[in-house]
């Protein structure tokens, strides 16, 4: 029965020897499970996890057993929440300990991510307020400078000088209006979606604003990825901005590799275990991002482009996050790849293919 349990259990016997260790605590301490570890001492098994070894040694020293405790891995990062327990035969003596623990990484994930939409909920009423106040002058600007043009056509002068202004009017428009994307709600009108027409799609988009010949695309989508629950406008903004963030990485020809695979997700009861997940990874021939930048490239306003706004990634994010899918970069010199995980579409989400509409306060629509 202890080895069905969903959490992590290790047993140990009164002189220090492994009574019970089942699979999902070999999984989660990151140990590799061996033949005869049940009665060996347990400081040998646990050898890698010396924290754990730790506490375990002194559940016979103390009448303050730690109860719904927290604790953080050296060795494999992971969080986990336990409790100890001390274990006494038919007369009341001690004859044993129990340790129960539980993977709390996606719970710390959950919470990460919670918090990172209250502080974009202010960031983005502050940046909304901000934006709308601009955006009127820009417009007026752009209206007056339209005016003198028409007045000064003899003047070449003053043409080229309006034309000018008339051009980073514009440019100051299009953050305003990016930025007002940004932090307005999302909107997600979910159905089935099929990621190889999301694809097709944003590569058109993304070709339609590159100069031709520029970008070659190697697209590979397997035949048994199935349709995923989302919403099919905004899957294809998020790809369609990964592709012109790649084109605007390339200092002249590039190569950008599309592929589609599907996932079957983790065995039921496995700590942090999630279901079937379509992984899509868009990987390009560029410089690389380098190291320092790497965990940043995701921040709102945060660029390394000379004319770039830094909304284009977070935007990305926020979408996948909406979609509860998870987003990671990695980059090399000559190869920077963006690895998109999306839950599977479920039957009883999508009968019928009717769409729903869901949403989420702190995220964008175009």
């Amino acid at each position: 029965m202890v080895f069905n349990l969903r959490n992590g259990v290790v047993a140990i016997t009164r002189d220090g020897r492994v009574a019970v260790m089942n699979d999902i605590a070999y999984q989660v301490l990151g140990l590799a499970s061996r033949a005869g570890d049940v009665g060996r001492p347990f400081t040998e098994v646990l050898s890698g996890c010396p924290e754990v070894a730790h506490i375990l040694s002194n559940a016979f020293d103390t009448d303050d057993l730690p109860n719904r405790a927290e604790m953080r891995l050296r060795k494999t990062g992971t969080a986990i929440g336990y409790t100890l327990s001390r274990i006494h035969d038919d007369s009341g003596q001690q004859v044993g300990a129990t340790m129960f623990f539980k993977d709390l990484t996606r719970v710390e994930q959950l919470v990460e991510r919670e918090r990172l939409r209250d502080r974009l909920a202010a960031l983005g009423e502050m940046a909304a307020a901000i934006a709308h106040e601009v955006k009127n002058p820009l417009a007026s600007i752009e209206v007056m400078a339209g005016v003198l043009k028409r007045q000064l056509s003899d003047r070449i002068d003053a043409l080229e000088t309006l034309d000018d202004i008339i051009k980073e009017v514009k440019m100051a428009n299009a953050i305003v209006v990016e930025v007002l994307e940004f932090v307005r709600p999302i909107q997600l009108q979910l159905e089935r979606v099929s990621v190889s027409d999301v694809i097709r799609d944003s590569i058109a988009a993304s070709e339609s604003k590159m100069p031709p010949g520029i970008v070659r695309f190697d697209v590979r989508v397997e035949q048994d990825v199935p349709s995923v629950m989302g919403d099919s406008h905004q899957l294809r903004q998020l790809f369609t901005n990964l592709l012109m963030n790649a084109y605007e990485a390339f200092a002249g020809e590039g190569l950008i590799e599309i592929a589609a695979r599907l996932e079957t997700g983790d065995a039921p009861g496995a700590p942090g275990a999630r279901g079937p997940q379509v992984v899509v990874e868009v990987r390009d021939n560029g410089p690389g991002v380098a190291p320092d930048n790497l965990d940043r490239i995701f921040s709102p306003f945060f660029t390394t482009k000379p004319q770039g706004t830094g909304l284009g990634l977070a935007i990305v994010r926020k979408v996948v996050d909406a979609h509860d899918g998870r987003i990671d970069a990695t980059s090399a010199p000559g190869r920077t790849t963006f690895r998109i995980t999306l839950p599977v579409a479920r039957i009883e989400d999508s009968a019928g293919d009717k769409p729903q509409e869901l949403i989420h306060g702190t995220d964008s629509r175009r």
